[in-house]
């Protein structure tokens, strides 16, 4: 059964706040209940960081992490281990990573997945940039850390071939990783452990 709303304000407000994943119309109209109840500044300091968050937001241009200025702030530490790539998948997977603390190299988001059944192709993600970087950088070890997926085993074995030419060490993150799944499931310890204990690729798993 559909809301009665009796203002066309709110109706507008719920329905654009049911637009955001895992809202539903009721959660959607809570929130909006709630910030009603706010002192105006506040939602208005609510209002004005989304839209600031639109426009403002970059990606970087070595890494594509986002960002807020041309490069990142992981790009940019200087102690970083910069002969160190870890390619993930999207920017929750870097996140989640430095999370663990276990990591202190580099990264390169791809934006996704090579899945055909979804029209994603090599040239949809950044895998040309990240040849790029091997090709131009002082780049020693690339660590392959995608979702334990077929998409994602299918990636990793793309660019393992890519990368073949290049004198560089290709690893992937241990099996800790259950097969099938996602890298932003993965609690922090399995996680580290596994980035800690990973494996040199090959086109097999044993």
């Amino acid at each position: 059964m559909n809301q009665q709303f009796s203002s066309l304000l709110l109706e507008n407000a719920v329905n654009e706040f049911a637009k955001l994943p895992g809202i539903g119309r009721k959660t959607a109209l809570r929130l909006v209940l709630h910030l009603l109840k706010q002192p105006e500044q506040n939602v208005d300091l609510f209002g004005n960081t989304l839209i600031q968050l639109r426009r403002e937001i970059v990606y970087c241009r070595v890494c594509h992490n986002i960002s807020d200025t041309e490069i990142c702030r992981i790009c940019s530490t200087a102690n970083r281990d910069r002969e160190t790539i870890c390619v993930v998948e999207t920017i929750k997977d870097v996140m989640t990573i430095e999370n663990t603390q276990q990591f202190r190299g580099l990264y390169h988001v791809l934006g996704g997945i090579i899945s055909p059944m979804d029209g994603i192709g090599p040239k949809d993600l950044t895998i040309e940039n990240l040849i790029d970087r091997v090709r131009n950088e002082q780049i020693k070890e690339v660590i392959l850390a995608l979702s334990t997926t077929m998409e994602g085993d299918t990636t990793n074995f793309f660019i393992f071939r890519k990368l073949a030419p290049f004198n560089v060490k290709i690893t992937t993150i241990a099996r800790g990783i259950a097969i099938g799944d996602e890298l932003e499931y993965a609690d922090e310890v399995t996680l580290g452990r596994s980035i800690q204990n990973r494996v040199e690729f090959t086109m097999s798993f044993k």
